[in-house]
């Protein structure tokens, strides 16, 4: 007998994410299938905090929008036969206008305006490239992943990619408007 596969929608997957089995873990919803993602080091937390106290405190002080951290989920993407997406963001931006000042305790139905993911050890090529894919497609603007090992940012738009080294300021472009950050002040020295 063959079992067929099952798939869930974000809404179970939302209630599922609160079981005592998943306290410890990190997952996301990947096309209706449940995905266990590396638990992030201490590398990995500090660049994040890093980083998010910077774009946090520029959103703030310019009245910009949201930004969050601790990887909120984000549904998105949605599909008729319950495989949705939903993808957990080490730090993400929302303009002002699209989300309420007050964010819901749920997951939040909309793709960032920036997504922000540190990489760990662990990540899989592939697997964050499917990420950065699928988060442009659902209309995010702009992705920054960061890589610790090689002291990089990539940023990822619609039209392509450009790589940054410590030498060089990474900014917010059209997204976060006067946001700018030198590449080496991300990382521990």
């Amino acid at each position: 007998m063959v079992l067929e596969k099952q798939f869930i929608n974000a809404e179970a997957f939302f209630e599922i994410a609160d079981l005592p089995i998943y306290d410890d873990r990190r997952i996301e919803l990947v096309e209706g299938e449940i995905v266990e993602m590396p638990k992030p080091g201490g590398k990995h937390g500090q660049i994040a905090m890093r980083l998010s106290v910077r774009i946090g405190g520029y959103v703030e002080a310019n009245n910009l929008g949201v930004a969050t951290s601790g990887d909120t989920g984000f549904v998105i993407e949605r599909s008729d036969v319950g495989r949705d997406t939903v993808r957990g963001l080490d730090i993400a931006f929302m303009k002002k206008g699209r989300v309420p000042d007050e964010l819901p305790d749920s997951l939040l139905e909309l793709a960032p305006d920036l997504a922000v993911e540190v990489i760990s050890p662990s990540n899989k090529a592939g697997d964050i490239e499917k990420k950065i894919q699928q988060l442009l497609s659902a209309g995010t603007s702009l992705i920054w992943i960061v890589y610790p090992d090689l002291r990089t940012v990539t940023i990822h738009t619609e039209d392509g990619a450009t790589t940054l080294t410590v030498t060089d300021t990474l900014t917010g472009g059209d997204i976060l408007p006067g946001f700018e950050v030198r590449v080496a002040d991300i990382f521990p020295s």
